[in-house]
């Protein structure tokens, strides 16, 4: 058994009815001669297989006795995959928007925490041979880089070939007294980590307030800690709407190169000018910078598949200019400030601080906080990048042409956008609640259009490249 970090435990404490911690994972797949070799019992034996290798789906939450420390995982518990794995149907003429429908009505509902927190769909009824897997999984057991290593392992691409189901003794559960002991003995190490810990929050602190004064003032940023009241902000809503766009990453690379910017500023420049679009249309305006929070990972080991090691961004995003090539710039500006702000405090310093969450009061907080939140005070919009598997992976015969995730909306934020780059493609997910947008696929529309105002002011063709290997797009104004 393992204790939950900081972050974990906050990802369970912050679970509400209207604001659920689990993310999405989901890889469409495409039978190209039409065999029919790809059918859930082909899942099911694909998931016995390589079961062995993914060892964050056989964890299981175990509470301490009173709440007295963050919860355990059990690490060999006894999964039933005729409980996990499921069937899933779109409507028809089964297209992107009809799994996109039941994408989001499968993030809809919270995961069943008396088993280990994970559940896969298999999806049928989709057109030109194609299916889907969809897994639903507790962020408090994997973040984005983990994720990625973890379906990496799941679609056979890591190289390792995967083994037999072997058996496997489940994790004796420890006695009520035994969690309380140990329970103990880790708040005797927390607390002697106290005077380190205040230490280098007052350092960082101090180190980026001197830096802030050395900047001056900067007129086109967002100032943090005061995102502006936008369309996107208000109370939650428990139901969830999900929409998807492929973009060749050949696209991307090339505007990057072109303008001498980072990948990264040119995904944060497309969500800046779709949200402006957006903002337009919602708000009637978009006369203020904005506030994104973009997860960085603190390890980014290739072999690590569980927990959460993250850190965060504040990135101003300048929504107010029209100007592709000033906003460009701009992203640039903020994302390097945002970086240096995070070395001066100390990426790890969140993750440390989290370990000492009042385990017994913090879900309390939460529930009270998601009931009413109608703003964030650190942000609106999350924004995250995270690089997938760079070959084509295969699942029971069938190629897997795309690949999505989803993050997590928080308290007063009806959005999340989250790129995964996959083999030769990016990937685009936009996951918000039913009182955002009218169509979620508006997000994904003012994305595509907002790459294309970009290649087109960077010099290179407006006209995206056709990726041909993914379900067609219908309805986008580029």
């Amino acid at each position: 058994m393992k204790r939950l970090n900081g972050i974990d435990a906050m990802l369970l404490y912050s679970e509400t009815p209207n604001l659920h911690t689990h993310t999405l994972k989901v890889a469409i797949l495409h039978d190209v001669d039409g065999t029919g070799a790809v059918t859930f019992e082909t899942m099911r034996e694909t998931f016995q297989q390589r079961l062995p290798l993914l060892d964050p789906l056989r964890y299981e939450l175990v509470e301490i006795p009173w709440k007295l420390h963050h919860p355990m995982w059990a690490e060999e518990s006894d999964v039933d995959l005729d409980y996990h794995l499921r069937k899933a149907r779109v409507a028809g003429p089964g297209g992107r928007r009809e799994l996109d429908t039941l994408i989001g009505e499968i993030a809809s509902t919270p995961l069943d925490r008396s088993r280990p927190l994970w559940e896969f769909y298999f999806v049928e009824g989709m057109a030109d041979n194609r299916f889907a897997l969809v897994g639903k999984v507790h962020h408090a057991l994997a973040d984005g880089v983990a994720s990625a290593n973890l379906l990496a392992r799941a679609l056979g691409l890591t190289g390792t070939a995967p083994a037999g189901r072997e058996a496997t003794i489940p994790t004796q559960r420890r006695s009520a007294s035994a969690l309380v002991g140990e329970a103990m003995r880790d708040h005797v190490g927390q607390f002697r980590e106290i005077p380190a810990l205040v230490g280098d929050a007052v350092r960082g602190i101090t180190r980026v307030r001197r830096k802030v004064r050395e900047r001056g003032p900067q007129p086109d940023m967002a100032q943090p800690f005061k995102p502006p009241p936008t369309f996107l902000n208000h109370v939650v809503s428990p139901v969830r709407r999900f929409a998807s766009a492929p973009v060749a990453l050949g696209d991307v690379k090339d505007t990057a190169k072109q303008l001498g910017v980072t990948f990264n500023d040119v995904l944060l420049a497309v969500a800046t000018r779709a949200l402006r679009e957006l903002l337009l249309r919602y708000d009637g305006r978009a006369d203020r910078p904005i506030l994104a929070s973009v997860p960085v990972s603190t390890d980014r080991s290739a072999e690590r598949c569980s927990g959460n090691k993250i850190g965060g961004l504040a990135v101003s995003l300048p929504v107010h200019i029209d100007d592709p090539l000033r906003q460009i710039r701009l992203i640039a500006n903020a994302t390097s400030m945002a970086k240096e702000d995070s070395e001066l405090v100390g990426p790890a310093l969140y993750g440390r601080a989290m370990e000492y969450l009042p385990t017994a009061i913090a879900p309390g907080v939460f529930r009270w906080q998601a009931k009413r939140a109608d703003k964030s005070s650190m942000m609106n919009v999350p924004v995250s990048n995270v690089a997938g598997p760079r070959q084509q992976g295969n699942f029971g015969g069938a190629v897997v042409t795309e690949i999505y995730s989803t993050g997590i909306l928080s308290p007063g934020v009806g959005i999340n956008i989250t790129v995964w780059s996959y083999a030769d493609q990016v990937d685009i997910a936009v996951l918000a609640d039913d009182q955002t947008f009218r169509d979620v696929h508006e997000a994904t529309d003012a994305m595509l259009h907002a790459l294309a105002e970009i290649r087109s002011a960077a010099g290179l063709s407006a006209h995206l490249t056709a990726v041909d290997t993914a379900i067609s797009i219908t309805g986008a104004a580029i």
